[in-house]
């Protein structure tokens, strides 16, 4: 299996696939606001959401569509920014519909055949004639060169589109995968599938994915593998640890008759989810790398839980903690952050037992502190990636976590972004 590329286009990269990004004014700026990627074959769906209690019409309208359709044959796909369609009650629901009837009508395709997405402003109604324009236009703009322009248009505060591709030849099986997505603040994904007692699920701007594939995968295999690919990337990064409204990761797979059907437990079907991770895990990483404000991605792997859910734990107290990111972001090797965030998660911790690193540099063995050359730490916390590294000495439990640093420029992001 090749590499991940992240160069530009990768959705209509794919065979069967194609895209536009255009201006439809929705944002100030006047730049590209909507999105819209369509398959030139009925594509299986499938789908995973924010469990934020407050979802929005968007995220709830493609769960119910995907639920009651069965198989869940999908088209298309139009995504706006610039207007969250969040906490908008009925009329937000409607919008949402409305939305996905504009595009069926504009592309000729049956009703229930176009998800949708929606990122930006929480609490304002979609203005449906801007989104309606927007709509048509992009119709006329379809190519299967638009992937760069999609992606481009779906970005908020991004400062950079995020995109992934991979090409797999395996046997009798050739498939591609691609992939892109949009986040960089109000980034800590605590994605699934709706399900009935999903609501009573705590949540952990926006992060938005799309990923296409011309592979042939049946409905509960695809499901099954988004899910799995997920829980291993986006569920594994944060930038601020404030969950969105409408994190929303879908998945579309033609089903072109003359593909050979990827069957559940073959070896193209770990060989499918080894792709599919892998294109997750590289858009996940360039989400954490475009953080708001960041100047460092930072790797934490937590390893000796007593189990991978322990170390995951851990590892996300770390990521989240406002102090540890403040100190990479001023290279101030305060290692007692660390394992006060750690000693605060939940996770089963026996501080003797304790190991810590900074890069190669132990810090702390056995919870007792070792003497270490400060300036060569701070050399390390000042470079692009910063890789911490603690062994809980338990088990065998360990997880990896993708943050970035916590900078001035984030407050001041944050400060103006409504206004």
């Amino acid at each position: 299996m090749t590499s991940v590329d992240t160069s530009e286009g990768a959705i209509t990269r794919v065979p069967g696939y194609r895209a536009a990004g255009v201006a439809c004014g929705l944002k100030q700026s006047g730049q590209p606001d909507l999105a819209l990627v369509v398959c030139d074959y009925p594509a299986l769906a499938a789908g995973v959401y924010t469990t934020n209690v407050f979802r929005a019409a968007p995220v709830l309208y493609d769960a119910a569509l995907l639920a009651r359709k069965q198989p869940p044959l999908i088209r298309a796909v139009v995504i706006n920014a610039g207007n969250a369609n969040a906490c908008t009650g009925e009329s937000g629901l409607r919008d949402a519909e409305h939305m996905a009837r504009l595009a069926e009508s504009a592309l000729g395709l049956p009703r229930d055949t176009v998800l949708v997405m929606s990122t930006g402003v929480i609490g304002r109604r979609l203005p449906m004639d801007k989104i309606e324009q927007g709509i048509r236009v992009a119709v006329q703009s379809l190519s299967s060169r638009g992937g760069a322009a999609a992606a481009r248009a779906i970005m908020t505060t991004d400062l950079v589109p995020k995109e992934a591709y991979v090409h797999v030849v395996t046997g009798d099986h050739r498939f591609s995968i691609g992939g892109m997505a949009k986040g960089s603040g109000m980034i800590h994904p605590a994605l699934a599938p709706l399900r009935s007692g999903n609501d009573s699920m705590s949540p952990h701007a926006t992060m938005l994915a799309l990923i296409v594939s011309d592979a042939r995968v049946p409905a509960e295999v695809l499901q099954d593998a988004l899910e799995k690919a997920v829980a291993l990337s986006f569920n594994r990064i944060t930038v601020d640890g404030d969950t969105s409204t409408n994190d929303t990761v879908l998945l579309l797979a033609s089903s072109k008759e003359d593909v050979p059907e990827i069957k559940l437990g073959s070896e193209v079907h770990r060989t499918f989810q080894m792709a599919l991770t892998d294109v997750c895990l590289s858009l996940a990483k360039q989400i954490a790398r475009d953080g708001e404000g960041a100047t460092r991605l930072v790797q934490i792997t937590v390893r000796g839980a007593v189990n991978e859910a322990d170390a995951e734990r851990a590892a996300k107290a770390i990521a989240t903690s406002p102090l540890v990111k403040t100190a990479i972001f001023g290279a101030d090797p305060n290692w007692g952050r660390i394992l006060a965030a750690v000693g605060r998660s939940g996770a089963r911790v026996e501080p003797q037992r304790t190991d810590l690193w900074l890069e190669t540099l132990q810090l702390v063995a056995a919870g007792t502190p070792l003497d270490f050359d400060i300036d060569e730490a701070r050399e390390m916390l000042r470079q692009p990636e910063v890789t911490i590294k603690v062994d809980l000495g338990l088990g065998v439990g360990e997880a990896t976590v993708w943050t970035c640093d916590l900078s001035y420029k984030y407050v001041e992001i944050n400060a103006e972004y409504h206004t």
